[in-house]
């Protein structure tokens, strides 16, 4: 999607089915009258489109989810959670790899 910028394949993948669903998502609310159950399907395609795109830049980058300052304070503190579960089970992990090769 950037040019002349190194870029993840799977980055610039997630990036590009966020884009698409924000697209799609601005098509429908958009149509008057809103289609109740259209917009709800789009809704949720951004909202995956979203989630699947800050797993793959954390994943690939370590970088907090951009998206942050849009969410409530307890499902920041849910991700946060999570994310933290996820950082100590690589840690614990990587750490047995280490120990084995002892």
């Amino acid at each position: 999607m950037r040019h002349n910028a190194p870029v993840s394949k799977k980055i610039d993948a997630a990036l590009k089915t966020l884009v698409k669903a924000l697209e799609h998502h601005g098509e429908v609310m958009g149509d008057r009258p809103v289609s109740a159950k259209r917009a709800g399907r789009a809704t949720e395609k951004v909202r995956q489109a979203a989630a699947a795109y800050t797993t793959v830049v954390a994943e690939k980058t370590g970088q907090p989810n951009p998206f942050v300052d849009f969410l409530d304070p307890a499902t920041v503190r849910s991700l946060k959670g999570e994310r933290d579960a996820i950082a100590a089970k690589e840690s614990t992990k990587k750490d047995g790899k280490d120990a084995a090769k002892a």
